[in-house]
């Protein structure tokens, strides 16, 4: 029963996740590292009867995907990746989660290896709202989007949407697709430029491939 209620507490769709599926072509070979409670992972089965699988270091985590009838297997994104083959899969997905990763940089090059695109969604540490509370408070920022203090977010590696862009290109990787979201979920345009992209942007979900 416990299970259960967390379940349909937490497999709630964010409008990142949407964003994704949207950016996944139908009856894909799709992998979610650090899929957490499944959500992506189930919305990408139920919409685009994508083969769905999935990486998740909480054990906790691994037994509410398998409760939802998911494949998931618990693993590290910094260890396990060197295991697959390379393109074994059409997307690999690294939602909210390149941020809390060892090695942001080798995880992104292993994305790229195993799967033809690799998309990625992240918290933009660029926001306005988190550059007004370094400003006026001096202290690292809590926003709903990183509601975690600093002594205890699992966040190690924060960045903006301008850092993620020169990551992108030390590893040669070419951005097919980038779409930011503000703090009310919606889309900037394409015509917003990168700076404004990055002051007002909360989320950004990138598109990857191989140069």
């Amino acid at each position: 029963m416990i299970v259960t209620e967390t379940v349909e507490h937490k497999n709630r769709i964010s409008i990142a996740h949407l964003v994704i599926s949207e950016m996944v072509r139908e009856n894909a070979r799709v992998i979610d590292i650090g899929c957490g409670d499944g959500s992506l992972l189930k919305l990408l089965k139920d919409t685009k009867g994508a083969d769905a699988r999935g990486i998740e270091i909480s054990p906790e985590r691994v037994s509410l995907c398998m409760a939802q009838g998911l494949s998931v297997i618990q693993g590290d994104a910094d260890r396990d990746l060197v295991d697959y083959p390379a393109a074994s899969f059409d997307y690999a997905i690294l939602s909210e989660t390149i941020q809390a990763v060892q090695s942001p940089e080798l995880v992104l090059r292993q994305l790229l290896r195993i799967a033809e695109r690799a998309i990625v969604s992240f918290p933009n540490f660029g926001h306005w709202q988190v550059r007004m509370q370094l400003l006026l408070n001096g202290r690292m920022p809590v926003t709903d989007n990183m509601p975690n203090a600093w002594y205890e977010t699992p966040n190690i590696h924060l960045c903006t949407i301008k850092d993620f862009e020169d990551l992108c290109d030390r590893v040669d990787a070419k951005v097919e697709k980038a779409v930011a979201l503000n703090s009310k979920g919606r889309r900037l345009g394409i015509n917003f430029p990168i700076a404004v992209q990055n002051l007002i942007g909360k989320q950004a979900v990138f598109v990857l491939r191989r140069r």
